[in-house]
């Protein structure tokens, strides 16, 4: 298969090579002028000694003599770092013990007209990719790809999605541009290790600088020079990413050709628009068996889960389904996304779907599609395979061989028995699913006034008015931050207008405005709300029971802020911990930390005898907070940090900022199910044509 790459794939891999040459020139030149510094120094050092030969100069001459060295091994310590690829979590198969997958996979190469992969490679999560053994030989001779598939996105797709995912992963083995990969990535290493990976570096220069205090002024000497080199090596890291990521794009969309090329753009991109739901269905199954392991239970596949979950979401939210699958549409994916900002993101390696998707249909390539089966069936025993993986993705956890197993039925009415726990009722059409009541004043209301209809409160021209609220908010957070510059850009759009970084202040009156305007007229919304359910309530005299539960919600909203405060002040009092600190410091720093823990205690104290939380303070939690309680931790003693007590400390306050959070989420949904209470007991009609309630 012989595919042009486009003048745009061309223009970002010359700029690539470019950044990659700059950086050799950059770096010989440091080199140089380490070397040159080195000579002088030793040079300077020597004469020094020679000509006033005494202790004085012997000291001070060794240390003149040791600052280009110390410059020199800087630049040169990355050749000792080992470098090695974690391939622990994968498993290899051979074509011995699954053909129809191995002659699958040659037909899609021969189609291509690449080489097979050297190695195949099975994962658990929801993944296909291609990797290579990269070393530094591989800079200079070709070196053959090794093909990742996840059983995650195997067990979600069909055969011609898989067809077309590996046809887009093969384009990737013929792109010649992947050399370039390489070379990134060993300049990566080069950079990182002097940027980031100086702890045994920096104790040893330490050592060597505390030996003597002749030594300690050319130690300080060479600090300051190794850090302009590193501000250096930041400015290159930036150009060399940016420039590669650039290339990684054009990559994305050039395989996506030769896959539209080998099974049409159907296959891909209905692929491409359901792996939000499936990460979110494979994740969820994961999560889920997080919060078992405290049980001693462990899944024995987690993929059917997956499988099951991937369809619950989909009627969860009304996607249609084809071949048994979801069929997520572009609408679908962008439902609530209302943001009129649009920044290209230069340091994604991948295009959106959306883009992937427009690129996609103007090459308007269609394929006969003869097999919807799923992609499973390419294996010999999948089943056997998917409790592989299974079990290995839980082998870490200690004594695991000892845990019980969940079957897929108990597994199904418990996951539903947490969802419906944690969400809100569909009759609110997902108008509260992030966002809460805005706060009115309740005594103030004209309680007898006219009422809205149930289907005009929660319709779709509401549901957008409440997710175009939070598209402005974060729209408005990002230009400030590209005010500020701490987004680095030369421009953007927004609202289909072009904007210069500098005038993106311009900009924030207005959003602050049509924000205002919006927050007002989801307010008038939420009082309607609350005048149509008093009205229900008061036909059996609850009235008065909705309205002590929006009181309780406003209430806790808004202590709210000051509760979490007293976590952030404490977490932010405390990172101290995670650096090198003088011990009088510590000490110093440790008394404000003491202080801070009376509001916080005092917090977790009455928790533990509310009655919102009962439910939620699981034996764990409340034997956390007990034992935070029980005596006033020093956290260091002895010169040292007593860890077992940090423990303790972290584990409590952690717990307390899920227990405050889940106390709003809790006194939210007592409401919101106590009005679709009132709704059911009302036995409103139902309107068929749009499945809404009215009065």
């Amino acid at each position: 298969m012989n595919i042009e790459v486009s003048k745009n794939f061309r223009k970002r891999t010359i700029k690539a090579i470019a950044s990659i040459v700059l950086f050799m020139i950059v770096y010989v030149i440091l080199i140089a002028f380490a070397v040159g510094l080195t000579v002088l120094c030793a040079l300077g050092g020597f004469f020094m000694i020679k000509n006033h030969p005494s202790f004085f100069t012997l000291m001070f001459g060794l240390g003149l003599a040791s600052l280009g060295f110390y410059i020199l091994a800087f630049l040169f310590k990355f050749l000792f770092k080992k470098h090695t690829i974690d391939l622990s979590h994968l498993v290899e198969i051979k074509e011995e013990n699954e053909p129809k997958l191995f002659e699958f996979i040659t037909e899609i190469v021969n189609e291509v007209g690449t080489n097979f992969p050297k190695k195949i490679y099975l994962s658990a999560d929801v993944n296909a990719s291609v990797f290579y053994d990269s070393n530094f030989w591989s800079l200079f001779f070709p070196v053959k790809k090794n093909l990742n598939i996840g059983l995650g996105l195997v067990n979600t797709i069909t055969k011609q999605e898989l067809k077309a995912i590996l046809a887009h992963e093969f384009g990737h083995f013929s792109q010649k541009s992947m050399k370039v990969g390489s070379y990134v990535y060993y300049v990566n290493q080069i950079i990182f290790n002097m940027l980031y990976e100086n702890d045994s570096f920096d104790k040893t220069i330490q050592k060597w600088g505390n030996s003597n205090n002749y030594f300690s002024i050319f130690l300080i000497i060479s600090v300051k020079i190794i850090e302009a080199i590193q501000w250096i090596l930041k400015k290159m890291y930036g150009l060399i990413n940016i420039n590669y990521l650039a290339l990684s794009r054009e990559m994305e969309f050039h395989a996506d050709e030769v896959a539209a090329n080998v099974a049409g753009i159907h296959p891909l991109q209905e692929s491409l628009l359901r792996m939000d739901l499936v990460d979110s269905a494979y994740n969820s199954v994961l999560s889920f068996y997080s919060d078992k392991i405290s049980q001693n239970i462990k899944p024995r596949n987690v993929y059917k889960e997956q499988l099951f979950l991937l369809d619950f979401f989909a009627k969860d939210s009304q996607i249609e389904c084809k071949n048994g699958l979801p069929l997520v549409s572009e609408l679908d994916a962008n439902k609530f996304n209302k943001s009129k900002l649009n920044i290209e993101n230069q340091w994604a390696s991948h295009p959106s779907t959306q883009d992937r998707n427009a690129k996609l249909n103007k090459l308007n390539i269609h394929k006969e599609i003869t097999e919807n089966q799923m992609a499973n069936t390419v294996f010999q025993d999948i089943e056997k395979i998917q409790e592989k993986l299974t079990a290995k993705l839980f082998s870490s956890i200690e004594n695991i061989e000892t845990f019980g197993y969940l079957s897929l039925e108990d597994f199904k009415s418990e996951y539903q028995e947490q969802f419906e726990k944690n969400t809100f009722n569909s009759i609110y059409n997902g108008y509260y699913d992030n966002k809460n009541p805005n706060y009115f004043e309740i005594n103030t209301l004209d309680k007898n006034s006219d009422v809205s209809f149930f289907d005009a409160l929660f319709s779709k021209e509401k549901i957008d008015m409440v997710y175009e609220f939070i598209a402005l908010e974060n729209d408005k957070m990002v230009i400030e931050n590209i005010a500020n510059k701490q987004i680095s850009i030369k421009s953007f759009d927004y609202d289909g207008h072009k904007f210069k970084a500098k005038d993106a202040l311009e900009l924030l009156p207005k959003i602050e405005k049509e924000i205002n305007n919006l927050r007002n007229k989801i307010t008038e919304n939420d009082i309607s709300i609350f005048l149509f359910f008093n009205n229900l309530a008061k036909k059996d005299y609850r009235d008065g029971s909705l309205i002590l539960k929006y009181k309780a919600f406003f209430n806790y909203d808004s202590e709210y802020e000051k509760r979490a405060a007293y976590y952030n002040d404490l977490i932010n009092a405390t990172d101290f911990l995670s650096v090198v600190t003088p011990i009088e410091v510590i000490k110093s720093k440790l008394k404000n930390v003491y202080a801070l823990e009376v509001n916080i205690k005092k917090e977790i104290q009455d928790m533990l005898s509310n009655e919102l939380f009962k439910k939620e303070l699981t034996a764990d939690i409340r034997e956390s907070f007990e034992l935070y309680l029980k005596e006033s931790w020093l956290y260091f003693s002895n010169s040292k940090y007593i860890e077992e007590e940090l423990n303790i400390f972290y584990k409590a306050i952690n717990n307390y900022m899920f227990i405050i959070s889940r106390g709003y989420f809790l006194l939210k949904k007592e409401l919101l199910d106590f009005q679709s209470e009132l709704l059911t007991t009302a036995n409103l009609p139902i309107v068929e044509k749009t499945n809404d309630y009215q009065l």
